[in-house]
């Protein structure tokens, strides 16, 4: 080992920790990330078809801290799908008389 590098084993190392800190704190990630999602989903398809307003202009009404969160209109299926890249995704379909109400979790 002396004849190694030594920023190869600091390297390793933490590659090492920020993988398993990664692993540790996953779930906690992707919780958050379908929270942020269905609370997108069911906003923006509020604004969209019960209030009648354009897409964009649904777009800017996200609550700070959620700007991983997409949004995308479904017209034809009057819903808006909102996505956190790689870890969540929640629909949300407006039924008259009900408003936007989310897809349940599979």
């Amino acid at each position: 080992m002396a004849d190694r590098p030594k920023w190869i084993f600091v390297l390793a190392i933490t590659v090492l920790v920020l993988t398993a800190l990664l692993a540790w704190k996953w779930g906690d990630f992707r919780a958050r990330a379908e929270v942020g999602a269905g609370y997108g989903a069911r906003i923006a398809c509020s604004c969209r078809y019960v209030e009648g307003r354009p897409m964009d202009s649904c777009r800017s009404d996200k609550e700070p801290g959620m700007a991983l969160v997409t949004l995308s209109d479904q017209p034809e299926s009057r819903s808006v799908r909102a996505s956190v890249p790689l870890l969540a995704s929640r629909t949300a379909h407006y039924r008259p008389g009900w408003g936007c109400l989310l897809e349940p979790l599979p």
